[in-house]
């Protein structure tokens, strides 16, 4: 979100962080996935149901270092997603892991491993097949990364994580905060397997400053503040456009008036994000 007042806000923290002297801080990293762990479940806006079973954290760059480790556990197995997915996905499978497919390509396999976002990448809503491919994944031990990025933008969300099959859920605060280049994010899993993730945690060989600016960012707002912010604006641009409003508050899911934006889906999404805060849409 391009909003100059949370840039500002990102500064003062970077150099609160700095003047806190975070780089020699042995304890920011836990300090800041703990926070970040109950902060997520205090959202009054979503129902999020039994993330507390995934109480196993690692500080992550973003979310993408957490989806590199997912792929290296899993580099034996088929990848699978669903179309209009994040597209690192893609870019990342079909160079270096070229057995992958889409999950409306074929039955879900003992020897796949999935990955979706929640909420989704496309709609930002609960994927209406997303437990219906999770009960799949129960029958036959798949495991499954759930990449919930857009927890910190979104309302009316429900989605329950007691699935045996997970394995992984991933945060960030990229879309949360005008923090996409400092790279804070967190994994959540229920065992502690030790792989390469966890032995830099364990290091503390992590991103002190990430951690160290987000932890000040989410003590100043809530998880719920910034769909709460913006939620008028997205209204009105959704009216103007004749569109309909997204439960993320930077989307708009349009017609086929915009089908440039189709990503793969029956629905065509519009990020309303970088016009938000001065009001107004560009006149093309």
């Amino acid at each position: 979100m391009l909003d100059p007042s949370m840039m500002q806000k990102v500064y003062n923290c970077i150099a609160d962080a700095a003047s806190d002297d975070c780089l020699n801080n042995v304890n920011i990293q836990e300090q800041f996935v703990n926070t970040y762990f109950n902060w997520i479940q205090d959202t009054k806006l979503n129902k999020i149901h039994n993330l507390a079973k995934f109480f196993k954290l690692s500080y992550s760059n973003g979310t993408s270092e957490s989806f590199d480790k997912f792929y290296l556990k899993n580099s034996n197995k088929r990848f699978r997603c669903f179309r209009g997915e994040y597209m690192y996905h893609i870019a990342a499978w079909k160079k270096n892991f070229t057995n992958w497919c889409y999950l409306d390509e074929d039955a879900i396999r003992s020897d796949d491993a999935v990955i979706m976002s929640m909420p989704f990448s496309d709609t930002g809503d609960v994927h209406p097949d997303a437990n219906k491919i999770l009960e799949q994944c129960n029958m036959q031990s798949v495991p499954v990364l759930v990449d919930c990025a857009f927890v910190g933008i979104c309302s009316d969300i429900e989605f329950d994580f007691d699935h045996d099959c997970i394995t992984d859920v991933t945060f960030s605060l990229s879309k949360t905060f005008a923090v996409a280049n400092m790279r804070i994010g967190m994994r959540c899993t229920k065992i502690d397997d030790d792989d390469s993730l966890f032995v830099m945690n364990k290091a503390n060989y992590t991103n002190r400053l990430g951690a160290a600016v987000g932890l000040k960012l989410i003590q100043i707002h809530s998880v719920d503040y910034n769909f709460l912010r913006w939620r008028d604006q997205q209204l009105t641009f959704c009216r103007e456009l004749d569109i309909t409003p997204s439960k993320c508050v930077v989307f708009g899911l349009g017609n086929t008036r915009y089908q440039q934006y189709n990503r793969g889906m029956p629905t065509n999404r519009l990020c309303l994000a970088n016009y938000m805060y001065q009001g107004y849409l560009p006149n093309d």
